[in-house]
């Protein structure tokens, strides 16, 4: 038989392990009596666990949600998981603003790791290398504001600063957040405008809340994706050019890394307009869709495929003259 202190802890895993356990199936598992059970139960509560019990013949234990948050029992690979999520999330959050958060908890975690697991974490983390995010931070409590609206269905106010630098306030209803490398969009329905309208999260300052609620207008997720995709997309190009390509429209948009409106002329032609803040770099894209295309408006764009085409004959006939 285990001994009280060992008997806890298996207890304790065993409730984390499975949502719902009868007391017979643990006093089985433990090799200890129902009545040594209830004991043990009551331990755990008296250190924080919050275990909700079921009567009945059915009746059982389950670890519930408590008011505060206590120690967790984790097998290797679940520490190592946690670990390395950490480690990561220090990365990958640094537009959240939590990763000072992320490293703490890890310290934590790695104070007690056994030497056999630290070695495969710092194994992983040695063979790792992460792009640096050159994005802004976003103040978390910003992010868990606008959340919380979306998920009470509640409506927002905020100040918001444009482009050109002016602060308008901003009266919506908050759809859906959306995050696209390191920065965070807020797609919402602009009371004021009546229509669907895409936030920066990093330049809002939301007001004290209202209470005022509404009702969700129902979009699938990825409509939403791509609609904010389309829309930060098409606000940042510079040039435009609106193109027919010999290819039919389901291969076009295979080849195309953003959502975009393909209009289909036949099963071989379609037309659509792309941009970029660059006209060579929009040009070298458009002669990478595989098919022949015909550019019907963008003078810039123009001239940026006669100076590729240029470049790329006088590579060509330095490689044939040898």
């Amino acid at each position: 038989m285990l001994e009280t202190s060992a008997r806890l802890l298996e207890l304790l895993s065993l409730l984390q392990a499975r949502r719902d356990w009868t007391s017979s199936a643990l006093s089985e598992r433990l090799g200890v009596s129902t009545r040594t059970v209830r004991a043990d139960i009551g331990r755990l509560r008296a250190l924080g666990y919050p275990v909700d019990a079921r009567p009945g013949v059915s009746g059982g234990y389950r670890l519930a949600a408590g008011t505060a948050m206590p120690p967790l029992l984790l097998d290797d690979d679940e520490a190592v998981a946690v670990a390395l999520g950490l480690g990561l999330g220090a990365i990958v959050t640094r537009g959240v603003g939590v990763e000072e958060t992320s490293l703490t908890a890890l310290a934590k975690l790695e104070q007690v790791l056994p030497s056999h697991l630290r070695r495969r974490v710092e194994a992983v983390r040695a063979a790792t290398s992460a792009v640096p995010d050159p994005g802004g931070p976003v103040e978390l409590p910003v992010l868990g504001a606008v959340a919380a609206a979306i998920r009470s269905h509640e409506r927002l106010r905020f100040g918001y600063t444009t482009h050109d630098g002016r602060t308008e306030p901003r009266h919506v209803e908050p759809q859906r957040l959306v995050n696209w490398g390191p920065l965070w969009y807020l797609l919402a329905w602009d009371l004021a405008r009546d229509d669907w309208r895409i936030f920066r999260v990093d330049r809002m300052v939301p007001h004290t809340p209202t209470g005022a609620r509404f009702r969700p207008r129902v979009i699938p997720e990825e409509e939403v994706v791509n609609f904010v995709v389309r829309r930060v997309a098409r606000s940042t190009w510079t040039y435009r050019a609106r193109v027919i390509v010999h290819a039919p429209a389901a291969e076009v948009a295979a080849r195309i890394p953003i959502p975009i409106e393909i209009e289909e002329i036949d099963e071989s032609t379609c037309r659509f307009e792309l941009g970029s803040h660059d006209p060579d770099r929009l040009a070298l894209s458009l002669t990478q869709l595989g098919a022949d295309i015909e550019v019907l408006e963008g003078d810039e764009v123009v001239a940026a495929l006669e100076r590729l085409a240029a470049r790329l004959q006088r590579a060509a006939g330095g490689a044939s003259g040898r």
